[in-house]
């Protein structure tokens, strides 16, 4: 899908979208509009009373004689305050998945002064933008014999606003988190026969072209470093283990490393051993997500050209039963030293997660470390799909993390870490078990983590 920027003007064909507040009020391009078609749309508003512009609400209409145009579709935006930044990238989403399903190859969207707005013209204009490439993601790669009319139609989306040049500048770094955020959505959703450990470390190496400095560690160096923890996980399955670091070099004067970003890489848990009932097991190829996240994440920062060293890493393991799997019961010494008595070998990512942070930990010293994971079904019980949980052993960094949540709509909710937990953790003939027994489940996980950052800030997001 193309996506353009042009001085706001009545275009000759496609879709027009344009805008009204709460109670109808139009904004003064929608005033223009309505006056160019002999008030069309004060027309179509008084014969819909139902629409009133409230937030999430559209009125569509077919464009009136004189106009070269399909259709014209009056969306609500409520308040001017209630449309801040996420509000922008819904809007944007929701035309291009609308006029999709049209059959309508062309959608242009006019963004003008919003009274009542904090954000300016420009940057509004951009996260239009950045929410229709969000709002036309679609994964059809293995669909063959789909017919052209259930097919996405939209194949140009173009942003009507008076300050183009401004919100070009705006939307350079926007598209590159947006089309990140798309290249983690297509590594999650490829099935498990595909996204194996080892295409999934070809998928991060491929950010060197980016200036991403890659290394990919395989069996023999993790052997090594004595990652026993993960290479526990590993052992029941035929294909090779990975760790992977990515490191973006945003300040290239400072030789600190601003922040860890740790992710869970298990492209299928069938959870070995102590393996998962059969209903959903085919989700289970989502156990990877922690670990697309962290590479989308370094690919945005190095397409926006971000000011700051980071470094990811991520451990790309697959979890399966077979005579050479783990067993309930074992017992292995993670690259720390500190031993590990496995009593669960479904309770895997924590295993991964273990070296891997202990890894980020020593060799790049971080200011910082945030580890991602798909990880307890306890945190959903907790929270339920709207929040996920985050644990910390830091009142600042966890709450930059909730308000980044709160900012970018990925909402996150602190549970508590502490001693009583901790000792739900602690093992008869081990320095530590795999899981707490009955009973918070995602805080023992937690626990569990804690036990390998040392005193670096740090914060574990449970997905």
């Amino acid at each position: 899908m193309k996506t353009t920027f042009a001085k706001i003007a009545v275009p000759k064909e496609g879709t027009l979208v344009l805008t009204a507040l709460r109670g109808s009020k139009f904004t003064d391009t929608t005033k223009a509009v309505d006056r160019r078609i002999s008030g069309a749309l004060r027309r179509a508003v008084k014969a819909a009373p139902r629409f009133t512009g409230e937030k999430g609400q559209f009125l569509e209409i077919v464009a009136p004689a004189g106009l070269r145009l399909g259709r014209i579709i009056l969306a609500g935006i409520g308040k001017g305050s209630d449309f801040d930044r996420l509000a922008m990238e819904a809007l944007g989403g929701a035309m291009v998945k609308r006029v999709s399903a049209t059959g309508e190859s062309k959608v242009s969207i006019a963004v003008d002064a919003v009274p009542g707005a904090n954000v300016s013209v420009a940057e509004s204009a951009a996260r239009v933008a950045a929410g229709a490439i969000l709002g036309n993601y679609r994964f059809g790669r293995y669909r063959t014999k789909e017919k052209p009319d259930r097919k996405p139609s939209v194949t140009s989306v173009v942003i009507l606003t008076d300050p183009v040049t401004e919100a070009r500048k705006a939307f350079k770094s926007m598209a590159a988190v947006a089309d990140s955020v798309n290249y983690a959505r297509d590594l999650v959703v490829e099935p498990g026969n595909v996204m194996t450990p080892k295409t999934l470390a070809a998928r991060a190496r491929s950010l060197a072209k980016l200036g991403v400095k890659v290394d990919v560690l395989g069996k023999a160096r993790l052997e090594k470093l004595g990652m026993g923890a993960l290479l526990g996980v590993a052992q029941g399955s035929d294909q090779d283990v990975y760790v992977v670091t990515m490191e973006w070099n945003g300040k290239p004067r400072s030789k600190k490393t601003d922040l860890a970003l740790v992710g869970k890489g298990v492209t299928f848990d069938s959870g070995g051993l102590s393996i998962k009932p059969s209903s959903g097991m085919e989700e289970m190829k989502f156990d990877m997500a922690g670990s697309a996240a962290v590479i989308g994440a370094m690919r945005a920062l190095a397409g926006r050209k971000a000011k700051a060293n980071v470094v990811g890493v991520v451990g790309l393991v697959e979890n399966m039963p077979s005579a050479k799997a783990q067993r309930p019961g074992d017992v292995v010494t993670s690259m720390s030293g500190q031993t590990i008595e496995v009593l669960n070998t479904d309770a895997e990512g924590r295993l991964v997660l273990a070296d891997c942070l202990w890894y980020a930990k020593e060799k790049f010293k971080p200011g910082a470390m945030i580890n991602l994971a798909t990880r307890t079904g306890a945190v959903i019980v907790s929270l339920g799909y709207h929040h996920a949980g985050i644990f910390s052993n830091n009142d600042d960094l966890a709450w930059q993390v909730t308000s980044a949540g709160r900012e970018s709509g990925e909402q996150v909710w602190r549970l508590p870490l502490g001693k009583d937990y901790d000792r739900q953790i602690d093992s008869d003939i081990a320095d530590m078990k795999n899981i707490g027994g009955k009973g918070a489940g995602s805080i023992t996980a937690a626990q569990f983590l804690q036990r390998f950052v040392g005193d670096v800030p740090w914060v574990h997001i449970d997905i």
